[in-house]
């Protein structure tokens, strides 16, 4: 079987989705040319209220499941892929990676995910990875084969390196059709987080930080960058920094359109990052 084509130079930007109008964050050139579909949703375009208003897709956080529910099913039919098997792993912020080969593991993976996982490996058309955050990191990993990775990473799964787990992982099944350097082809999007310019860390953590990435993941102000950070760990598992993008949006600056744990004082909802590949 030949190699894929190579995927378009990785962009990041704001597009309305479906009959509502749904902005989120995504690559339409990619989706062109691959048929994956990468998207980070904001707060609007849905049912929730109070301080889940209005795309809450969290189904931990106190919000009604009924509205939940009518939340991720406006997600899913805007993007077109209401049919999909969809997984929303149960996060822990550990290093737990689940892989998906095909639609007939998507069960047991959807078991396994929901266990407690921080990341999913697809390598099936019609399986959709969801993934809820406010303040912690987005990534996703789409390769030139169509597989794609989905990750959560707060300041535990940067340390513990989940991103870069799932990348490595990622590019095992990539290697019999891409080569030992197949993580060096892929795009890898980088959603809306908590950034350096408010992530105030206690001096322990900053330490651990600076420690393992050096101090350039420290801002001017003593906060810690997780994009800095989370970066160079990827670049350490073989990503080119040059098909990293990142969507340049900080959620504690801007709450009234993305959820923030921080700025919310703990009581908020979930956005989403969100992937899959359509059958062609």
């Amino acid at each position: 079987m030949a190699a894929p084509q190579s995927l378009p130079a990785p962009r990041l930007t704001k597009r309305s989705f479906g009959a509502l109008g749904i902005p989120a964050l995504t690559d339409d050139a990619l989706f062109e040319r691959t048929g994956v579909r990468v998207a980070f949703t904001g707060r609007e375009g849905g049912a929730s209220t109070g301080p889940y208003a209005s795309l809450n897709l969290g189904s931990h956080v106190g919000d009604d499941a009924a509205a939940v529910a009518e939340n991720r099913s406006r997600l899913l039919a805007a993007l077109g892929t209401q049919g999909a098997q969809v997984i929303v792993p149960n996060q822990v912020h550990g290093d737990e990676v689940v892989l998906v080969g095909s639609p007939q593991e998507a069960d047991e993976a959807r078991r396994r995910a929901r266990e407690g996982a921080d990341a999913l490996v697809v390598g099936a058309a019609g399986v959709a990875a969801l993934l809820c955050f406010a303040d912690c990191v987005p990534v996703v990993a789409v390769s030139p084969s169509g597989r794609f990775a989905v990750a959560h990473a707060g300041w535990r799964g940067v340390m513990n390196g989940v991103a870069a787990k799932a990348v490595r992982l990622l590019a095992d099944a990539d290697e019999e059709l891409l080569g030992p350097r197949a993580v060096a082809t892929y795009n890898v999007y980088v959603g809306p987080h908590i950034r350096g310019c408010c992530f105030e860390t206690g001096a322990d953590v900053r330490e651990a930080f600076a420690r393992r990435y050096g101090a350039s993941c420290l801002t001017a102000e003593g906060n810690v960058s997780l994009l800095a950070a989370l970066t160079t760990c990827l670049a350490e598992a073989g990503v080119d920094r040059a098909r990293l993008v990142d969507a340049g949006v900080c959620t504690m600056d801007e709450s009234e359109r993305y959820f923030s744990y921080r700025a919310s004082g703990g009581t908020c909802g979930r956005q989403g990052a969100i992937a899959f590949r359509e059958a062609r």
